[in-house]
């Protein structure tokens, strides 16, 4: 494919150097006509995009299947076969997180689910009484005693599974019921809720307030836990958008983090006495490399299986051994390192670098919070 016409003119247009040929010796940018047809300049942006593609291939295979030597190759002048590295991450990064990244929305829930579960409640103590009337012990002291069991222990599971607030109602209309039929059993009942409504967790400040009043002064919590509860009570009413907005800042925090981890490397493999750029690029090549297996294999497994499937979890761990592999031979073959000794350094990395990724995600947590209230 033609390159354009070049000018006849030696000046070069970029920086005003002198152009012997058709290249400038200063700035690179080639000598050419700035007049160009339009099938010129398609042809021209079509080729452009053909070498990258064609780069792109050339680098994508080695560099999966060789573990380490595109990093060696690129550091010992055997560049250009290969993409630049860090346009080869960025490039590979967004596509990574436009293809595997989806924010999970989960769905408010409403007094139907409630409903549903009394009656399915129901449902299951007809199914128990019809099964002992079949039996032929319908009145039957053990029958009756075995019933009531059943359904008491549904009544807790259901009990536990309200809301703060709904298990308030719950208990306001219980105690208006045992006013009038002063039932011990009933009483027993209210007490045992009572205990699960004062052990489970508040739903909303307000909820929590209204039980610290009923406490006496001594019970309840002092200014200081106070402020620690509503913290949390808040982070916990905006966990779904404090999730989402974490998930959409993940490629800051895997980019931000790269430097640390070429760090971590460089700690470990510091005997080497090479620079840590040569440490960062080494990096680089290995999380491109995880982002185009997560690339093929994350949308295979939430959309075809479901995450939840035994056939998804067999490719997790496929692609957990996998990178466990590829790390091992790509530290191997750069590093110039015995078996034992690289995968005790694997797994002293793997924590350094597990323990810097759940700080700054408390972090970002943190500042997703503030900015969000």
């Amino acid at each position: 494919m033609s390159a354009g016409k070049y000018r006849k003119e030696h000046n070069c247009l970029n920086c005003g150097a002198h152009v012997e040929k058709h290249y400038c010796s200063n700035c690179g940018q080639p000598n050419l006509e700035l007049k160009e047809s339009f099938w010129g300049f398609i042809s021209h942006s079509i080729g452009h995009y053909f070498h990258f593609d064609n780069k792109f291939f050339q680098t994508l295979t080695p560099l999966l299947t060789k573990p380490g030597q595109v990093t060696l190759d690129f550091l010992a002048g055997k560049r250009a076969r290969y993409i630049n590295p860090v346009s080869m991450y960025i490039f590979v990064s967004i596509v990574y997180f436009l293809v595997v990244y989806s924010p999970k929305h989960s769905a408010k829930q409403d007094h139907e689910p409630i409903k549903a579960n009394k009656e399915q409640s129901e449902h299951v103590m007809d199914s128990v009484k019809k099964a002992f009337k079949v039996a032929g012990m319908p009145n039957n002291a053990i029958a009756n005693k075995t019933v009531n069991s059943i359904e008491k222990a549904i009544q807790t599971t259901d009990f536990q599974k309200l809301s703060f607030p709904q298990q308030e109602l719950e208990l306001q209309k219980l105690n208006v019921k045992n006013n009038s039929l002063k039932s011990d059993s009933l009483a027993e009942v209210i007490n045992e809720f009572e205990e699960i409504h004062k052990e489970r967790n508040d739903t909303t400040y307000a909820s929590y307030l209204v039980r610290q009043k009923k406490l006496t002064p001594s019970d309840q919590d002092n200014w200081y836990r106070r402020m620690i509860k509503k913290r949390a009570i808040s982070i916990g009413e905006k966990s779904e958008v404090i999730q989402e907005t974490l998930e959409h800042n993940r490629p800051k925090q895997f980019f931000l983090l790269m430097p640390l981890l070429a760090f971590f490397i460089m700690l470990n493999f510091r005997k080497n006495h090479i620079y840590y750029l040569d440490h960062l690029i080494f990096t680089i090549h290995g999380m491109t490399a995880y982002f185009i297996i997560e690339i093929f294999t994350q949308p295979i497994i939430k959309h075809i299986f479901g995450e939840d499937s035994i056939i998804s979890s067999i490719m997790n761990i496929a692609v957990f051994v996998f990178m466990f592999w590829y790390m091992f031979k790509a530290l191997t073959i750069f590093y110039q390192r015995k078996t034992w000794s690289t995968i005790f350094k694997i797994f002293i990395i793997l924590l350094l670098y597990a323990i810097a990724f759940k700080l700054t995600e408390m972090v970002m947590i943190n500042l997703i919070y503030y900015v969000a209230t």
